[in-house]
């Protein structure tokens, strides 16, 4: 069973960086796919991007092209989402999931999020 642990969600001015954590458990992520989701507030669950276990990245979100940037270290397990230049429609819970390939939708193993708040 892969547990998955987000951190370094917070509060943030608009222009502002963050950077997310997943910390996986239970199993090594060399061998995952591990994707970033972020929900608005009354909004669906979106796909942001994802990198493959080969180090393939795919963004599924526009908008954060040439802001948001995906890396992961095998070693510690761990895959990092960095948000440069957020915009306060960055607002949301994040997500980070694992499967065995990247989508858009259908992982089977989720974190339970991490809030990030971006101000105007």
């Amino acid at each position: 069973q892969v547990q998955l642990v987000e951190s370094g969600g917070g509060l943030v001015q608009s222009g502002g960086s963050l950077r997310l954590s997943c910390a996986a458990s239970g199993y090594t992520l060399n061998y995952f796919a591990v994707g970033w989701f972020r929900q608005a507030p009354g909004k669906e669950r979106e796909a942001v991007l994802c990198i493959s276990s080969r180090d393939g990245i795919t963004y599924y979100t526009d908008s954060v092209k040439g802001r948001f940037t995906i890396s992961r270290d095998d070693g510690k397990k761990s895959v990092y989402l960095q948000m440069n230049n957020l915009k306060p429609e960055d607002t949301g819970v994040y997500f980070c999931s694992a499967d065995l390939e990247c989508s858009s939708s259908l992982y089977n193993y989720w974190g339970r999020g991490t809030q990030v708040t971006v101000s105007s």
